[in-house]
């Protein structure tokens, strides 16, 4: 169970739906540390690929996941994740990382050692985390639940937009069937799939502006409060 002094706020939603920007706002607002669960499994996949392991190795998969140390440092509008004392930074971004992170997030002994990882972050200091399953597995006492959702049209044109403004070469048909595929095997998979909570708020973010979002949430963590 989580400290209720040290609340955890959970939110959850495929990629491109503004997961990430929205969370990094929220623990501001709140004053609570951001830890981005995407973050460690881009992680784990940049660090299996670096290392040569075949991403459909499950076994070694799972011992690297076991044994890398993964901590977060800097504040919420500027997070970094270090894996092993090395900070991988937009390493984590490119198309590649992606695609094998959605890959390595659906073996189940990633998945133990990582949630395990996640709940040690929360319960220290409590927090905003982000991620797919944070308010099913990983926190399912989480007194603050979210569902973000958008249109598959709404989140590539976001992640184009987010891709193009860091210079990287980007085919939206291409980014489409990405997004597509990857919200298939997060949904499919057998362990932990991504599926709103049964008592989370579900907000669909198209037509909504981040701070409107944001306000959202803050409210309802707000009201919540012990």
């Amino acid at each position: 169970m989580s400290d209720p002094r040290k609340p955890i706020v959970a939110i959850d939603g495929p990629a491109g739906a503004g997961k990430s920007t929205v969370a990094r706002e929220v623990a501001r607002r709140l004053g609570l540390p951001y830890i981005d669960t995407g973050a460690m499994y881009r992680a784990i996949a940049w660090l299996a690929i670096r290392c040569g392991i075949d991403l459909d190795d499950a076994k070694e998969l799972a011992w690297l996941a076991t044994y890398t140390n993964l901590e977060f440092a800097g504040p919420p509008d500027k997070p970094q994740i270090y894996v092993n004392g090395y900070m991988p930074g937009e390493e984590l971004r490119s198309p590649e990382v992606s695609q094998g992170a959605s890959k390595v997030s659906a073996v189940p002994g990633v998945r133990k050692a990582l949630t395990r990882q996640q709940q040690q972050l929360g319960r220290q200091r409590g927090c905003v985390m982000e991620g797919r399953d944070i308010g099913t597995v990983v926190f399912p006492d989480a007194k603050v639940k979210v569902f973000l959702t958008a249109s598959p049209e709404e989140r590539v044109k976001r992640r184009r937009e987010e891709m193009e403004a860091k210079g990287q070469p980007c085919n939206p048909e291409e980014l489409h069937q990405q997004l597509l595929e990857r919200d298939r095997r997060d949904a499919e998979r057998d362990v932990a799939p991504m599926k709103p909570a049964p008592n989370a708020v579900l907000i669909d973010t198209d037509g909504l502006s981040i701070p409107q979002v944001v306000d959202r949430i803050v409210a309802l963590a707000r009201r919540t409060a012990p």
